[in-house]
């Protein structure tokens, strides 16, 4: 058998880390956290079993949804159910890579300008396609539009 120093290199997938987080949860007795989580590893074990292996878009749309849910919930005028969708989708966003900051997201849609030649908002379709393969899920898809209108504009 293995010591523990030799499987060091194993990566330790996010469904793992998210079925250990089950485990603490239910030894807590957050039952709401227990519930959350168990819907999110039950879509990043489907993604799999389909042959997606992208955890990190499982978790981006799930985030999403939640988010999307919170939203209409608001403007539905229940507080409560909007609370507590705001709660899963900030469990859900601790799982994913911080979000850029503005100053780095300006930098990368700035490169990205330069890289596809851009030159008016006519081009905006090439700059975005440029900057969301560099942001890889660090910023909302708005965010990165807006930059890119202000950076076009100027």
């Amino acid at each position: 058998m293995p010591s523990e120093r030799h499987l060091s290199w194993v990566a330790v997938t996010l469904a793992d880390r998210v079925k250990s987080d089950v485990t603490a949860a239910m030894k807590a007795g957050e039952k709401e956290r227990v519930a959350a989580l168990r819907l999110v590893l039950s879509e990043l074990q489907k993604a799999a079993k389909d042959g997606d292996g992208d955890e990190l878009a499982v978790l981006r749309r799930e985030r999403k949804r939640r988010v999307e849910a919170a939203r209409a919930f608001r403007s539905g005028e229940r507080p409560e159910l909007a609370a507590s969708e705001e709660s899963e989708a900030a469990m859900i966003a601790a799982y994913l890579p911080a979000e850029l900051g503005d100053d780095e997201l300006r930098a990368l849609v700035a490169r990205a300008v330069e890289a596809s030649g851009a030159s008016s908002a006519k081009d905006m379709g090439l700059v975005m396609r440029v900057a969301m393969a560099e942001v890889d899920g660090r910023a909302d898809g708005k965010r990165v539009a807006a930059m890119t209108k202000e950076l076009l504009s100027t």
